[in-house]
């Protein structure tokens, strides 16, 4: 560092923890390794390593938009169904004597 210059503040990384917390919610098998990626970016960030800790945040931030991909479609398949299965149920036990 040279005198007179301002020390140069490391650049912010989100470390994407709140989406992976969020995630774990909606399908936690792919949410564990958004997590464990989340928590790696700021002890990489003090070390001083920048690049790890941009693909540490990187890799969290894919694993948790697929868990949040695939909870939601797991929860339409659910509800698709449960109103299909309600529909057959009222449209068969409406039978006449």
């Amino acid at each position: 560092m040279q005198p007179g210059y301002p020390q140069q503040q490391p650049p912010q990384i989100d470390n994407n923890m709140t989406m992976s917390i969020v995630s774990i919610f909606l399908f936690w098998p792919l949410a564990i390794p958004a997590i464990i990626n989340a928590s790696k970016v700021n002890p990489l960030l003090q070390q001083g390593d920048f690049a790890g800790a941009q693909a540490a945040a990187a890799e969290s931030k894919k694993w948790s938009k697929w868990a949040l991909i695939v909870g939601l479609v797991w929860i339409g398949l659910i509800v698709v169904c449960c109103l299909l299965g309600g529909l057959a149920g009222i449209m068969g036990g409406s039978t006449s004597n």
